[in-house]
């Protein structure tokens, strides 16, 4: 079986290192001597090099070592992907666009001609994260109260109008969000890839939808047997709808030569953190059931980085560091490919890989630890001791 590596593209800047707290990658700190698109050259004036500029050296090294696409966020403080997506298709070749968005802001007649020009202009490059929102003020920022299970109500009836109208003309829906008449693509954008879909969220009613449409259910990162618990209720009810779902893995490393480099990079990390910078990381409501689940795998109150450890090479403190899931992947080259292994044993058919740098990191986890994947894990934990 091919698992599918994708790298994850920092459309919000990035951090020089864990250890780091500015965003000093992709112009989203103050210009200064240490920042990366834009710096200073020589002379000390800004030199020139776009954050879109360090994104595409992003993408083209993890497409030169074996990942097939990245994950472009969407959050309220990053770039649009939609934007970004067309910009870095021009500097790479197979390169595939993971474009996350939430369904209930685009009509989806719309999208879809947007979608099948993209792929058109791509050669079918364009691949889909539905996010459907967590709730709370975040959600609020963005116009949207409606309420949880209604987003994913909303999110299944997009879905069916967005695939539907893509069969071409002559489509019909009368649904509680989304009515259409006699819609369609042309002959022309039709013929295109239906890009495929990766859909998050742990509810049930994140599930249900889940199952009707999603190529791939991704999910955070959770302690193993948590995740193999998910996996099989997902791919339970798609079975249910006569189909077969595929389960995929977003995920952090700290991959080093060593354990005791790794969790000394971690360890330095967490030490560098301000106390309002734990204070702020602890997370705001929500009613994001997979978000509630990752603040439930830090104590709020750690004052070591050790107390965070969940289980072997598994770290609970990732969002303190950056943004996004807590839970994360801390050992040799070898553990993490280990631990990655044990993954897909357990039915991970795909993952979102990351770590901080962006730039540097996929370098070395493409070169150092995907190579190592399907070897025995007693022999690649043999090796790492």
């Amino acid at each position: 079986m091919t698992i599918d590596f994708y790298w994850r593209l920092p459309s919000h800047g990035c951090h020089g290192s864990l250890r780091d707290t500015a965003y000093d990658r992709g112009d989203w700190s103050p210009i200064g001597t240490r920042n990366v698109a834009p710096g200073l050259d020589r002379n000390g004036e800004d030199d020139g090099y776009r954050y879109i500029d360090h994104l595409a050296e992003i993408a083209k090294a993890a497409e030169s070592v074996g990942f097939i696409g990245g994950l472009i966020p969407s959050f309220p403080n990053t770039d649009d992907p939609w934007v970004i997506s067309p910009l870095l298709a021009r500097e790479t070749k197979a390169f595939r666009f993971m474009i996350a968005f939430q369904p209930g802001f685009l009509n989806p007649v719309h999208a879809a001609r947007m979608s099948a020009s993209l792929q058109r202009a791509t050669g079918g490059r364009t691949v889909f994260n539905i996010i459907t929102g967590g709730g709370g003020p975040s959600q609020l920022w963005w116009g949207d109260s409606f309420s949880h299970d209604d987003r994913y109500g909303r999110t299944t009836e997009f879905l069916d109008v967005f695939k539907g109208v893509w069969g071409g003309e002559g489509f019909s829906y009368d649904g509680r969000f989304y009515q259409v008449h006699d819609g369609g693509l042309s002959p022309l954008l039709a013929r295109e890839e239906i890009p495929e879909i990766w859909f998050s969220g742990s509810s049930d009613a994140a599930l249900q939808s889940a199952a009707k449409h999603a190529d791939y259910y991704l999910s955070w990162l959770e302690p193993f047997d948590q995740l193999t618990d998910k996996f099989a209720r997902v791919k339970e009810r798609t079975a249910a709808l006569g189909g077969e779902q595929k389960c995929a893995v977003r995920v952090d490393l700290v991959a080093r030569p060593t354990e005791e480099e790794a969790w000394a990079e971690v360890r330095a990390g967490f030490e560098s953190l301000s106390p309002e910078r734990r204070q702020q990381a602890r997370g705001g409501p929500t009613d994001s059931v997979g978000a509630a689940r990752q603040q439930a795998l830090r104590p709020s109150e750690a004052t070591r980085y050790d107390e965070l450890i969940v289980a072997p090479n598994l770290w609970g403190g990732f969002s303190l560091l950056r943004g996004g899931p807590a839970l994360g992947i801390v050992g040799s080259y070898e553990q993490c490919a280990a631990r990655l292994d044990e993954l897909i044993a357990r039915g991970t058919d795909a993952f979102i890989l990351a770590g901080t740098p962006h730039l540097e990191e996929a370098y070395r986890v493409g070169e150092e630890v995907l190579p190592l994947l399907g070897r025995k894990e007693g022999v690649l934990l043999q090796a790492a001791e």
